[in-house]
């Protein structure tokens, strides 16, 4: 009877030492799993991190694709100043200065403001006369006769000038605010002064000014380009576009005293709606390289009904002038007054 209590203590004690490690090996597991677990879910949040990070580096450090493709990058602007200043000073070495003021310029920014932004969008292939990434088609058939035009996009915040129909040369520009919007349809160019000063406020001065509405004051001229249409109505543009223009473009011939139009000059249209609050037109490019073009039959049906007019006025400001070079080539040739000779 002994024997058999102690038989079943020992078989009892085996089975509770039995129960001991194969619980022990249980919470080992339950210990390593739970240590997997929170290993793994470091790992995930390591990785996230590191690919949020990559993602960043990548838009600015992959290799770009190539323009002819259509492809453009992003170069991303942190918040903080100083980090700014950090990827700027970056910017300012992997580009020149003519490349940096394209880049600039497609972002419809000045170097003054060149941190209002926190995306520069820029080109795979730079091309510092802007030609190659132009939204306004390179030939327009329906202005062969015309030759000189300019031509302002509201929805792009861009102009385009045409010679004979051929685009020679485009750029950005910062038109009316939404409250002071810029007049659209098609003007003539007016009077041009090369440093103008704000009706306003006296503070602000206009270089190369060149006025398209006469009664409202509005013109084209140098002043910011913070990215956004921001001006009072005026046409904004930077300064060598502003200096190219005044050259370009024609005047108005007045009447003798001052006080009619005996010809217009160059003809100026300006058409189409911003999207207020929407995403800035230029920043599309990163998705469509094509985001902003105009085509050639949007520009044919806004242009057809006002190119008679346009060479109306082209013919008629070519006989004036020359009536005028005529007149002036004929008028008599006075003489010197022959000096006095005192008589004694």
């Amino acid at each position: 009877m002994k024997n058999i209590s102690v038989k079943k203590i020992f078989l009892y004690a085996c089975f509770s030492a039995a129960m001991l490690v194969s619980c022990k090996k249980e919470i080992e597991k339950i210990s390593d799993t739970l240590k997997d677990t929170v290993s793994s879910s470091e790992t995930s949040a390591v990785e996230k991190d590191s690919i949020k990070k990559d993602s960043v580096v990548q838009k600015e450090s992959v290799p770009p694709a190539m323009q002819e493709n259509g492809f453009y990058n992003a170069f991303v602007l942190p918040k903080d100043k100083k980090m700014r200043d950090s990827i700027y000073a970056e910017f300012s070495k992997k580009y020149s200065e003519k490349e940096r003021y394209a880049i600039l310029a497609l972002n419809r920014l000045d170097s003054k403001n060149r941190f209002n932004t926190d995306t520069l969008v820029v080109p795979a292939k730079i091309d510092t006369t802007l030609m190659s990434y132009s939204p306004f088609p390179m030939q327009l058939d329906v202005l062969s006769g015309v030759k000189k035009f300019v031509i302002f996009s509201y929805p792009i915040q861009a102009y385009g000038v045409y010679s004979n129909g051929s685009l020679v040369k485009w750029g950005p520009t910062s038109m009316g605010k939404k409250a002071a919007q810029t007049t659209r349809g098609l003007t003539f160019a007016n009077w041009k002064k090369k440093l103008s000063i704000s009706t306003v406020s006296t503070e602000w001065k206009l270089p190369y000014n060149f006025n398209i509405h006469n009664i409202g004051g509005i013109g084209w001229h140098q002043y910011d380009l913070p990215g956004y249409p921001a001006s009072h109505s005026c046409l904004r543009l930077l300064m060598k576009d502003a200096q190219w223009l005044y050259s370009y473009a024609d005047t108005w011939i007045l009447n003798p005293g001052g006080a009619t139009t005996k010809a217009k000059g160059t003809p100026v249209m300006v058409f189409g709606d911003y999207k207020w609050g929407g995403r800035k037109p230029w920043k599309k490019l990163l998705d469509d390289p094509n985001a902003n073009n105009i085509s050639v039959e949007e520009m044919t049906k806004l242009l057809e009904p006002n190119v008679d007019r346009m060479i109306k006025e082209q013919d008629n400001r070519e006989k004036v002038a020359d009536s005028i070079k005529t007149a002036k080539a004929m008028a008599p040739v006075q003489s010197e007054k022959p000096a006095e000779v005192p008589v004694n």
